[in-house]
């Protein structure tokens, strides 16, 4: 290995042993959990509306799908879905029509609704569509559930329980940002036996205590979760109130169940709680004067608004954060930040080999071959490893 290679999968090490550390993680590390990526769910969805939905309603997701481009999913219909009725709630007859049918404010929030609970339980239980070699989709239902954990929980035993110097010493709880609905990270920490601090107050059944401005608790937690995109368990009660409650419970009265999409209404939503706060979170943690690393892991830079908070940080002449960036390949986003004045503090680890600004690739596999260091599982690897012994 030539010294340039060594010398930066040192400082990598070094950077994931970082005591202010954080991660941002996207649906790609829920994927061999069971959990589909945008695609499928979006499939899986419309067959849920043709399955148990009412009369119109695969009519009309499919109406709209038809108005977004071919490269939208389920969070763009339902952004779309949202800007209708809001179309509708501005009318003189307070509907809109799609197609032959006309619909009510009424009658979108519930459509709404539904497609938040067939998302949900999609999530829940598992979902894993149909492969190119013919294998079946496996579909989970309420009794047989696939959804497995292993991946979740390895990672989190091996993020807290590493051996490098250092780090056995971490005080600060490592903040983990995600973009999922899943519960598979709270599960892990807790099946770990790592304390952890979500925003909410309670036991299975809990509320949200944080609001925006709030300070985080210094209470001695291993772990900060903030979902960014909100959760499979969260729901929106009466007052306002947002919940964190067991499947299948019948209390606190709910009025819907509380997700955001990173899409066109999503700037109108994040102005509020839960997601103003989660975002004022975010923005803290890059915003840190003191050396700081994020590290991202599953997630495809898609989510322009999160994009422009990471950018927005590392542009500022005083702002020391370093990015590593896990992905499988290099694209436009971290294209365009390899270019910028502060490019020495963006790596990506891909499939081709490491990135380190405008630099790479180093440490490439053999002709012919990828590297599996940028999945979740490789992840994982590198931090019980080491990244040189993952190079080798």
């Amino acid at each position: 290995m030539d010294p340039t290679a060594k010398d930066n999968l040192a400082q990598l090490d070094n950077l994931l042993a970082a005591s202010n550390q954080s991660w941002l993680f996207g649906a790609g590390i829920s994927l061999d959990a069971g959990i589909p990526l945008m695609r499928p769910l979006t499939d899986r969805v419309l067959a849920r509306a043709e399955e148990s939905g009412e009369a119109n309603d695969l009519k009309v997701l499919a109406s709209i799908k038809n108005q977004l481009s071919d490269e939208s999913h389920i969070e763009h219909i339902l952004s779309q879905l949202g800007d209708h009725k809001a179309i509708a709630g501005r009318s003189k007859e307070k509907t809109v029509k799609l197609d032959d049918i006309s619909l009510s404010v009424d009658d979108l929030d519930r459509l709404h609704q539904r497609v938040l609970t067939w998302i949900a339980e999609t999530i829940r239980w598992g979902y894993k569509p149909k492969k190119d070699d013919e294998t079946p989709e496996e579909v989970g239902t309420h009794e047989n559930r696939i959804i497995v954990i292993k991946d979740h929980s390895e990672f989190v035993y091996a993020l807290f329980n590493r051996s490098q110097a250092g780090v056995a010493e971490r005080r600060r709880a490592v903040r983990l940002f995600t973009t999922n609905y899943d519960t598979l990270l709270e599960d892990a920490l807790a099946l770990g036996g790592f304390s952890y601090w979500d925003g909410f107050s309670g036991g299975a059944v809990a509320y949200r205590s944080h609001r925006y401005g709030d300070a985080e608790p210094n209470r001695g937690e291993r772990a900060y979760v903030i979902k960014l995109h909100g959760s499979i368990d969260w729901h929106l009660g009466e007052g306002d109130q947002v919940w964190r409650v067991r499947d299948g419970d019948l209390y606190p009265n709910k009025i819907s169940r509380v997700l955001i999409y990173p899409q066109s209404t999503k700037y109108l939503e994040t102005q509020r709680d839960p997601f103003a706060a989660q975002f004022d979170l975010l923005r803290r943690s890059l915003g840190a004067r003191e050396e700081n690393v994020l590290a991202t892991c599953g997630y495809s830079f898609g989510d322009e608004h999160i994009n422009r908070e990471i950018e927005l940080a590392l542009q500022h002449p005083e702002n020391k954060t370093t990015v590593l960036a896990f992905t499988q390949k290099l694209n436009p986003t971290l294209e365009k930040w390899r270019t910028k004045p502060w490019s020495k503090r963006v790596y990506v680890i891909s499939e081709d080999g490491l990135y380190v600004s405008a630099d790479g690739p180093h440490a490439s596999p053999a002709t012919g071959e990828k590297r599996d260091w940028w999945t979740f599982a490789g992840v994982t690897k590198m931090l019980n490893s080491g990244a040189e012994s993952c190079a080798l």
